[in-house]
């Protein structure tokens, strides 16, 4: 399979270019979060910021950012096609990035997070947007799977990255090298990457046509839910990647250890995607991330009743937190491809108002649970049993009590 496009000058992409580009533009996301793990310690203290709880903003205010510029980029990606915004969108991103190295306040700091996030919803709204055009039904999902699978070994490698730019500069230098990924990636997508929105199908940009694409994406339930049930199982994520360092430096003591055993998180949920891309054909996505759901539960609830017993051994708390992160490995590929599935005629606007109540929503459940930390990881584990739950609610309001029970040989 070749990507073609509308521009003669530029050579068709292979599905494996194809997919790598779009991990390397999912992969801004991680990158603008994971690699700057390993200094939150060192901004808060250059900064003056003591509070360990609040230097978790400077994660929270990237996410806010870019989950409200999600309403904009993509009715915009549906009216002038999806390669012009992305480019305007890696544009702010990466001179805000820069803009960083420079900021004398963490006030100043929170600012120009927020805005790097609205330049970074770009790359999060016209990236699904992209695969929507090219693929549908399951062979979405399998695409899907394996941008996230290669969009997973960012958090494997990312830390490390930044533990190691710690070693031999100070954290500056960690936004110097966002700012030249990204310019990176704008390169490849001029480049590279073809106009995949014909022109024929683009929708006006009016405030009609964009509340008319709202009222499609808002009004179909099976999107609906299966976005909201995505919104609470990512803000779990969020939760973690937001105490991460007090859990693993402060109540484990790993120190430099710290970027090997969140390389070891993420790199399950990797695994996991790369499986979901190999049997979701097979068995479909609503037989595989409904049993992910039920699995993601039962790990929580298990972490959860634990937990309350005291401080757990690193290693139990390895297992049950890893083994509920691989049933994440499983859920997001596919719910993102449910919630999506119904909607190509509105793929633009339709990822932007999926992508702002997952980020919006999974960045607030988020903050939530991280600032709840309080020395444990009871709040941690609490927080994942809940959003397991109030996710299994949505999925059922979606299915009409149905679970495992695919509604056409595309699903």
């Amino acid at each position: 399979m070749t990507v073609t496009t509308e521009a003669p000058g530029l050579p068709a992409l292979s599905k494996p270019q194809f997919v790598a580009l779009m991990a390397m533009l999912m992969a801004i996301n991680a990158i603008s979060i994971d690699i700057m793990l390993p200094g939150l310690q060192e901004i808060g203290a250059s900064l003056g910021v003591a509070d360990e709880n609040t230097r978790q903003y400077v994660i929270t205010a990237y996410l806010i950012g870019m989950g409200c510029a999600q309403l904009f980029f993509g009715p915009l990606s549906d009216r002038f096609g999806r390669k012009l915004p992305l480019l305007g969108g890696l544009g702010v991103y990466a001179l805000c990035a820069l803009a960083i190295v420079f900021v004398p306040s963490f006030a100043g700091l929170l600012v120009l997070r927020f805005m790097q996030g609205i330049g970074a919803a770009a790359t999060r709204v016209i990236t699904i947007s992209i695969v929507r055009d090219v693929y549908g039904g399951r062979m979405m999902a399998e695409v899907m799977s394996l941008v996230m699978m290669v969009f997973m070994i960012v958090p494997v490698i990312a830390p490390s990255v930044g533990q190691l730019i710690m070693i031999f500069a100070e954290w500056h230098m960690i936004f110097v090298v966002i700012c030249l990924f990204a310019a990176l990636v704008a390169t490849l997508v001029t480049l590279r990457l073809p106009e995949t929105l014909s022109v024929e199908h683009r929708r006006p940009f009016t405030v009609a046509s964009i509340v008319d694409a709202f009222r499609i994406v808002l009004g179909n339930r099976v999107s609906l839910c299966y976005s909201l049930a995505a919104s609470f199982i990512f803000g779990s994520l969020f939760g973690f990647i937001n105490s991460a360092q007090q859990i693993l430096v402060g109540v484990y003591e790993l120190g430099h250890w710290f970027p090997l055993v969140f390389a070891g998180f993420a790199s399950m949920m990797a695994v996991a995607s790369f499986a979901n891309s190999r049997l979701v054909q097979r068995y479909g996505m609503r037989r595989l991330s409904h049993g992910a759901l039920i699995g993601f539960a039962l790990a929580s609830f298990l972490w959860a009743m634990a937990s309350l017993f005291g401080v757990l051994p690193l290693w139990l708390f390895v297992v049950l937190y890893g083994a509920a992160m691989f049933q994440f490995g499983l859920i997001g590929p596919n719910f993102n491809a449910m919630a999506m599935e119904p909607l190509g005629h509105v793929a633009g606007t339709a990822s932007s108002v999926l992508g702002f109540t997952q980020t919006i929503g999974g960045a607030t459940i988020g903050a939530l649970i991280g600032q709840a930390f309080d020395g444990t990881v009871t709040p941690l584990a609490m927080g994942f049993l809940s959003v397991s739950v109030i996710g299994l609610v949505f999925v059922l309001i979606a299915e009409k009590g149905r679970l495992f029970t695919p509604h056409n040989p595309s699903h």
